[in-house]
This record gives C-alpha cells, structure tokens and sequence, in this order.
C-alpha cells in the first residue's frame, strides 16, 4: 500500500457528486433529541407562533425556528457560551448537521444569523420553546409540580467594570477621581496625575463606594454592580430558577437586575412558575415553595398566600419584635403562618432539598451549560437565551430518564463502562472454559 499525500492545491473541485458526499450516520445523543423534539410537535409548534413576524410576501427564507433552537440547545450541551463558538461548533460537525437537519451542500447558519433571528422574536416564543418542553415531561411523567424550590445566582454580563460612568456627569472613573483630587487640592488646575496617583488617592479616601444610584455602564445600561459567588465585583444580572423538588426539571428561569434583592421577585417567579405548570398541560398546580431566609418579606409572603400557595421560608433572626399595628392583617397572617410551616421536620427536610437540588440547575445550566458569562447585551435578550438554556437543562433530564445520560460526553461515558463491563465478562468466560478444559483434562 502506498503513502498518501495531502493534496496540496489551492483550486478544488468544480462539481461533486452527490453519490460521493458521505452522509454522517448522526450521533446517539442527538438522534434521540430530534426524536423527543418531534414527539411533542416541536417545530410545528415554534413555526406556527413565529409566522407574524416574518414576511410572507416574498424575500429570502429564513432559517427554521426549530434550527434556531436546535442551535441554541447546542450551546448548553457542548457548554458553548458564545454564538460564535456554536456556529463554529455546528458548521465543523457533520453529526450536528444532521441533528439541525442541514445538508452537507448546506451552509450552516452564522452567529449574525442567530443574533438577528433572536431580536426578531419576542420573548413570548421563546417562552413557547420552553413550555413544549416542559409538556414534553409532563407527558413523560417527570412534571408532579406539588413543591418548587426557589434560588438565584449572578450571571456576569458582557460589560467591564472600567467602563462604567457617573449617571449625573458622565465621567469615568479617572475623570471622576481627577475632580476629587483637584477639589482637595492634591493637584493644581490643568495638571495631570498619574495612574499610580489616583489609583493611591482612591485607595485611602473615605466613604468610598460604587453604588448602582451613581455609576452605570455605557454599553449595557441594563447590568447592575453586584458581587458574584466567587466574591469579585462585576457588572451582571440576577437569574432565579424555581424548580420541581421531586424531578428537578426548571419551571421557571427569570432574569432580574442584579440590584434586586431576592424579596422582591419571589412571587413574580411564582407567578411566572404557575403559568408554565398550568399551560405545559398539568391541570393540578404546585402547593407548596421553599426558599431561603432571604427570601423572607411579609408583603412576598402574602402574595404567595394568595395563590394559595404554602410558604417554607426561615425568618432572619431581628433584635426587634415586629410591630403589626399599622399594617393589614394579611401581612401579620402570611408571616405567622409561615412561621410556625418553618419549625417542623417538614421544613428541614424540604430545605436540604432546596439547597441541593435548586444549586444543581445552577451548576449545569451555568457551569457547565455555558450560561455563566452572558455575552449579550440587554436585560430582554438575555432572558431569552437564558430562557432556552433552562429548556436545554429539561431536555437533559428527559433524556436522562430514557438514556440514561444526559449530554453526548455522558453518553459516551456510559457506553465506554458497557464495554468495558462486557470486556470483562468476556475475560471472565474465557478464563472459566480455560480452567474447565484443564480439569477435564
């Protein structure tokens, strides 16, 4: 047999036949995937809400909605934070080509595609591509929907921290410790200080803070100042999962300003939770939501008690008794009832649960989901990604129930230990005949 040689080139070939293209034989993991997707009619579905935004008088064909999501369900199984990394990643594999339905003679769509495709529908879409999933499980029976567990994190948003400016004036962070130098008269009119001096006079001056009432960012007015889980201080977003306790699956993935306490979204989460419930098919609604003690606020708790929802949500310890004589008596009635929910053994069972299952979600839809750094800009779009990216984590736990793995690398692991298994069944029936022929012998 003789050495092969890279061709080297430049001009290819003019025409290809199609005989000679080698289809991929696709990959377990997204065969599977498309066919859960066509189950539960998702591109039927997507298409049929996605046709008032789109021109059907005439112009060039877009790409399918269904291809856009298939895309985006990429980013959190190959954990791809960037469209430009997901592009890349579609166009070079031939396996995800043949999960978005793309023909090798196709081009694969380009990160501008899916940018432009994303501000051209609306969130409510997006919200549809997340409740056919979660129908999807219900049909599966992975939807109980009795008991939510409720948490947040920080996603850090595509902005830096240098960047940000002073709401009133304008000024950058030089500019604003120049003035402050010049008014205590460390420097003279006109007279330009060094990065080495400002950097030691904002070091050593007093009450020196960087509040989000003072200071914003120019490119994306809509992150807050807040500080991330590792403790640095970044520009971000707050997202908050309220998920099924007993099957994990996220019901509801909300995006806030990261300057929202978590006492003031907890019964817009809940809200947002029981209309993806009730719409994703399942005719009873949860009962019960658990959450930390930073969640606590009589007016949340009240609102929750309204939808005839329990509360599970440990009181901060305060040197002060509350004082209930100038407030309605919902508030007093939600905070007692609360409060004595939060000193049973139900309670303490129902909080190890939260903790361990809502940080879950956290880890793979963030970590290794790639959705811990947004690189988009904009509270709306990134609630929409993030949106998707939820609906990715269900999909997983449905193709957790019916593989056993949830993402192509489990997938693969889980065949490597079957082999392996099988290997060493093998070595063991052939040392067993061995030992039996020399017995008998």
């Amino acid at each position: 047999m003789g050495m092969g040689k890279r061709r080297r080139e430049s001009q290819g070939e003019l025409f290809v036949p199609s005989g000679e293209l080698a289809a991929s034989p696709g990959h377990a993991f997204y065969r599977r995937l498309n066919r859960l997707l066509g189950e539960c009619g998702f591109d039927d579905a997507v298409e049929a809400a996605c046709v008032p935004y789109y021109d059907a008088q005439g112009g060039r064909d877009s790409i399918a909605p269904g291809t856009y999501f298939r895309m985006l369900f990429v980013g959190y199984f190959e954990a791809i934070d960037s469209q430009r990394g997901i592009a890349w990643r579609c166009a070079d594999s031939l396996s995800l080509r043949e999960f978005l339905g793309m023909k090798l003679t196709e081009r694969t769509p380009d990160h501008s595609t899916l940018s432009k495709t994303r501000d051209r529908l609306p969130l409510e879409v997006h919200e549809l591509a997340f409740r056919l999933v979660l129908a999807a499980a219900a049909e599966k029976g992975l939807l109980k929907g009795k008991t939510l567990g409720v948490d947040s994190t920080t996603l850090e948003a595509d902005a830096a921290m240098r960047s940000i400016v002073r709401k009133e004036s304008g000024e950058d962070w030089k500019a604003y410790v120049k003035r402050l130098m010049q008014e205590a008269g460390e420097i003279e009119e006109g007279e330009e200080p060094t990065d080495e001096d400002l950097r030691r006079f904002d070091k050593k001056r007093k009450n020196k803070k960087t509040s989000n009432a003072e200071w914003e960012s120019p490119t994306d007015p809509d992150a807050r100042i807040a500080r991330m889980k590792d403790g640095r201080t970044r520009l971000a977003y707050k997202a908050e999962h309220a998920i099924d306790l007993e099957t994990e699956l996220v019901v509801a993935a909300e995006v806030y300003h990261a300057d929202q306490s978590d006492s003031r979204t907890l019964a817009d989460t809940a809200m947002a939770a029981r209309t993806h419930v009730s719409e994703a098919g399942r005719g009873e609604v949860f009962e019960e939501v658990v959450a930390d003690k930073g969640y606590h606020s009589a007016g949340q708790l009240e609102l929750v008690e309204s939808l005839n929802v329990r509360t599970y949500i440990p009181e901060p310890n305060s040197p002060h008794q509350r004082r209930w004589t100038d407030k309605p008596s919902g508030l007093k009635e939600a905070v007692v009832a609360n409060r004595r929910r939060t000193k049973t053994e139900k309670n303490s069972r129902l909080q190890k649960l939260r903790s361990e299952r809502v940080e879950r979600t956290f880890a793979h839809t963030c970590e290794t989901g790639g959705a811990r750094r947004t690189r988009l800009r904009g509270i709306e779009k990134v609630r929409k990604r993030h949106l998707i990216v939820a609906a990715a984590h269900n999909l997983a736990i449905l193709l957790r129930s019916l593989l056993g793995a949830g993402k192509p690398k489990a997938l693969a692991g889980l065949l490597d230990q079957l082999a392996q298994l099988l290997t060493a069944a093998l070595d063991w029936l052939i040392r067993t005949i061995s030992q039996q022929k020399s017995t008998d012998c």
